[in-house]
């Protein structure tokens, strides 16, 4: 792909909505984005398949238990190259874990006021307006 480099780092992230349409977010602890909010997920390991990071990803930063589908796009941030896709949630209990401080779900009202807050990582919003997979409540 043009403008990928060995030093390119492969990420997966997971698109999920409860069952009011609500968005699954988390606070980010570690950097990028430290202190913000955005979708769960996190590098491939060696060896590991998307779908597989996505689940382990997923569980590790929300605890819930997803069940990955169709990938919705592809973003490159600095040397992360991220593959979101959407995921249905099977199970489990929210609670953040791992690279998340807080996780939550997030209503479209919500989600525009972290966007004029500026406490959306970089570029979310309008991603995810161009994606089509705004939340729909």
């Amino acid at each position: 792909m043009e403008g990928l480099t060995s030093t390119t780092i492969r990420c997966v992230g997971g698109i999920a909505f409860d069952d009011h349409g609500r968005l699954l977010l988390i606070r980010r602890v570690n950097d990028p984005g430290s202190g913000q909010w955005s979708l769960p997920g996190g590098r491939v390991e060696p060896g590991e398949s998307d779908e597989t990071a996505v689940v382990r990803e997923l569980r590790e930063e929300t605890g819930l238990k997803v069940i990955p589908g169709t990938l919705i796009g592809t973003v490159t941030r600095g040397p992360y190259e991220i593959h979101d896709y959407a995921c249905e949630v099977a199970g489990g209990v929210l609670t953040a874990g791992d690279d998340a401080s807080e996780a939550r779900w997030s209503d479209a009202a919500d989600l525009a006021t972290l966007e004029a807050a500026g406490e959306l990582v970089d570029r979310l919003f309008v991603t995810l307006r161009e994606w089509d997979a705004l939340p729909r409540a």
